[in-house]
This record gives C-alpha cells, structure tokens and sequence, in this order.
C-alpha cells in the first residue's frame, strides 16, 4: 500500500506507511503501554500486600470479640477497648461535609460553569480554589482552630466542659476542607456535559434555570456523585485538622447516645484520633487493636464508595434512556 502525498515528507510517509501495515501499534507505544501497566500493577501489589497485613492484625480482635469491640468505649487496656465513640465522632463528621459541603460545593460550581462570566474575577477564583484543594490538611485545622472553635465557644454546650472544641468544630473544619474538592469535581462534570444537550432544551423552549435543574444536573450527576463521596472518604481520614481542633481521647461528655444532638456541643473523637491512640501505645498487644480499627475505618469509607457506584450507576441508567 502505497502513501503519498504533498503534505507529507519521506520521513514521516514511512511512518505513516509502518503504522497501517502493523495496526497502529509502533515501539514507542508498547513501551508507554508497558510502564503503565507495570505501575498499576506495583501499586496494586503494595495496595494488597498493605490490606492483607491489617486484615491478618486485625483478625484476634475479630474472631474473639467483635460485638463488643464495636460498641464499647475506650479503654487503658488492649483487651477490654473499644471504637465505638471514634465511630460516634465520624459518623456526625460525616453528616456536617454532607450537610454543608455538597450543597455548597456543588451550588458553586454550577454558578461558575453556567451562570458566571468568562472574565478574569472569575479566572482568579477558579484558580484559589484548585490552589485551595491542594492545602495541606493541617492548615485547615489551624482555621478551624482560629474560627470555629472560637465562635463555638459558648454558644453551643457547657461553655467551661467544651471551651468550643467541640464536633460541631471538628465537622465543620473537615467540611471546609473537603470543599474545593467538591468543587472542582461538579465543575468538571458540568463542563463535560455536551452543549448539543443544552442547545436542545433551549430550542423547546426551557428557560436557563430549567435547562440546568432537569438536563444539566441530571447528566452531571454521576461525576458530581463520584467527585463528592471521594472528597467525603478523604474527611473521614484526616487526622491532623481533628487534633488541631481538640478531638481528645479518655472521657467524653454525658451525652453518650449514637444520634443524640447534645453530644454536637461537647468533647469528642473520631476514628484516625483512636486509631492514632492505639497504634501509639506501647506492647505488641495494641497492634491488633489498631489494625482492627484500621479495618472498620476502612469499611466505612468503602461503604459510602458502594454508595456512590450504586448512585452513579443508577443516574448512567437513567441517563442512557
């Protein structure tokens, strides 16, 4: 098969000429294909070799006592502690990013994508919040030492038991944390909605508020799903922002109920502060303590990734009729 033409030079017209009669495929390829597989596959090993070392810590603690391993409070003694008050602490941590930080995050990237001008105030902003995104976590908890402890401090809960380090503090500094994330992924996902969609709803008819709310944010959806659940499971891990605010381990305040409101406005912990507890203490008898912790932390973050696939899958569906 012969390649000839104007535009192309002999060097190039070989090239070319090799291309089609190998299918494309050239060294330069193969070797980019190679490293890359070569890269997933080492991260995939020391991804597994990580999981199967908790897993395996982690099973005395299972196989003996999980029940109360899961409902019990802290102790001073490996045998007899518990995760329940991290749990507590993260469960709440997690409904302030849910509760302030999607509908914020994602109202400000629609604002950005569809309704701000393309000027340079609007350039300035997008660019402080990718800058913000890339902070580290320990910054937002001197914020959230400096601001929300502070405006916390007697307002909310015994003013001389808390003195503002409260989960109200601690949910609020991780929810501000997870908001450039969730940011930046609603807007990626509402850029990558085809204009010809827009272009449709507005030849029907639609006004721009209807164009966004039934076409827009519906295709969006499963990005803006994957996006904020992902910014989610980062919160849930973070563990310097919590002690910067004054997460504490030992005793908590009296009010001890799982979903009891009055609990929000005293001292708390979450899971990375006892996780860090454990795996600080002293002995071989904490390890697998800490690894079971470790295991349960993991299990709540992979819970709310099943969440969001179940979520992300079934806006695909609905999309795709």
């Amino acid at each position: 098969m012969a390649v000839t033409s104007p535009l192309l030079d002999k060097k190039t017209a070989d090239r070319v000429r090799a291309e089609l009669e190998t299918g494309g495929k050239d060294r330069g390829e193969l070797i980019f294909k190679t490293m890359i597989g070569a890269t997933l596959a080492f991260a995939l090993l020391v991804l597994g070799i990580l999981l199967f070392d908790v897993i395996t810590g982690s099973w005395p603690v299972f196989s003996e006592r999980f029940g109360s391993f899961v409902s019990r409070g802290t102790r001073t003694s490996a045998e007899e502690t518990g995760i329940f008050q991290g749990l507590r602490g993260t469960f709440w941590i997690g409904v302030f990013v849910v509760v302030v930080t999607f509908p914020i995050g994602i109202a400000a990237a629609v604002y950005l994508e569809e309704y701000a001008a393309d000027n340079w105030l609007t350039r300035v902003i997008s660019i402080n919040i990718r800058n913000l995104a890339g902070v580290p976590s320990v910054v937002y908890g001197i914020l959230g030492f400096t601001v929300f402890v502070g405006l916390l401090k007697g307002i909310y809960g015994d003013v001389a038991f808390s003195q503002g380090n409260t989960i109200m503090a601690g949910g609020l500094t991780l929810a501000v944390l997870a908001l450039p994330v969730v940011v930046i992924t609603s807007s990626e996902a509402i850029r990558a909605v085809p204009s010809t969609l827009r272009e449709a709803a507005y030849g029907v008819g639609a006004t721009k508020s209807e164009v966004i709310r039934s076409h827009v944010i519906p295709y969006a959806a499963p990005g803006i799903l994957t996006g904020t659940l992902l910014s989610l499971a980062r919160a849930l891990g973070e563990a310097a922002p919590l002690i910067l605010v004054g997460a504490v381990q030992g005793k908590l305040g009296p009010k001890s109920g799982f979903f009891e409101l009055g609990q929000l406005g005293e001292k708390f912990t979450a899971m990375p502060i006892v996780i860090t507890h454990f795996a600080s203490q002293p002995g071989d008898d904490w390890q697998p303590v800490a690894s079971a912790a470790i295991v349960v932390l993991l299990l709540v973050v992979l819970s709310f990734n099943a969440v969001a696939v179940l979520l992300r899958n079934r806006f695909e569906a609905k999309r795709e009729r």
